[in-house]
């Protein structure tokens, strides 16, 4: 499994699925609002983006700013009060559910994993969509899981229990059940709280690699900006539950829009590099509200 990076070459190959790919957006959302019952305001308020097939879309925010909310809408788990969500080209209310699980997999942010499995066992769970609670598993799923686990360097921890498995290891484990669902869009919540420095690379990397006109669809919430800024193709940044910015890293990344949005006084940097991510920005909080911004 390669970390390798981004920007410069965001648009790489990805691994495509047996199944032929949707072109038309993977994701489009118009004018979106919700608002929970007896709340004081909306979650979210007119909202509104595209994700093409094939981008890594990071969605960005403060706690509190509807990143999850929006996640539940786009995956049919809350339906919005105003305002139209299509995925591959589809009306979401025209999806079964399990129609769009064959073609959406979802990573969660929090799982408690009831029952002893081993690593194979989780993988293979991401097979069930197509097989239904009838259907044996053949070839075809087989080989769909033994290339998720190939795909996040788990082949040799196969037989382990779950159990055994360390926090980025485990995290890695439900990222090959999602990938053995072979989506054409993949969704992530958090992915990577949490988890080491080296867990954090390995798996962004892994979601750059996915990525590609030819592969998979990424869409993953997280709070980690410099990160998000060096692996993704565009980010959406929310604040309040409105949209304050959605464009390429360096288009959602001023330092006056991060210093709005946060609270906090910023200084915003590009990356030195070596490597594709390269000139990516990258944002460091400063120590207090008064520490002077620094001449260039």
């Amino acid at each position: 499994m390669s970390a390798a990076g981004p920007p410069a070459d965001r648009r790489r190959a990805g691994a495509a699925a047996p199944e032929a790919r949707s072109r038309a957006a993977a994701l489009a959302v118009e004018g979106l609002a919700f608002r929970y019952p007896r709340a004081a305001s909306p979650t979210l308020d007119d909202v509104a983006f595209t994700v093409a097939p094939g981008e890594l879309f990071g969605v960005l925010g403060p706690n509190g700013s509807g990143k999850s909310t929006l996640l539940r809408l786009l995956l049919g788990a809350l339906g919005a009060d105003r305002g139209r969500i299509r995925v591959l080209g589809r009306g979401l209310e025209t999806w079964g559910r399990r129609e769009l699980a064959r073609r959406v997999a979802v990573v969660p942010q929090h799982e408690e994993i009831a029952f002893p499995l081993s690593v194979e066992e989780l993988v293979a769970m991401g097979r069930y969509p197509h097989l239904g609670p009838w259907r044996a598993e053949g070839p075809g799923d087989r080989r769909a899981v033994r290339e998720a686990l190939a795909r996040c360097d788990l082949a040799a921890v196969a037989g382990r229990p779950v159990s055994t498995l360390s926090g980025g290891e485990l995290q890695l484990g439900r990222l090959a059940r999602a990938l053995a669902q072979e989506p054409e869009v993949l969704v992530l919540d958090e992915p990577t709280v949490s988890l080491d420095l080296r867990h954090r690379m390995e798996i962004f990397g892994l979601l750059r690699e996915l990525a590609g006109p030819e592969g998979t669809t990424v869409v993953l919430v997280t709070h980690d900006l410099n990160t998000a800024s060096r692996f993704a193709d565009r980010l959406l940044l929310l604040d309040g539950g409105r949209q304050a910015a959605v464009g390429t890293p360096a288009q959602v990344l001023e330092r006056e829009t991060i210093e709005r949005v946060y609270g906090w006084p910023v200084r915003v940097t590009s990356h030195p590099g070596p490597g594709p991510d390269a000139g990516a920005p990258q944002v460091t909080a400063l120590a207090t509200r008064n520490e002077p911004e620094e001449v260039s």
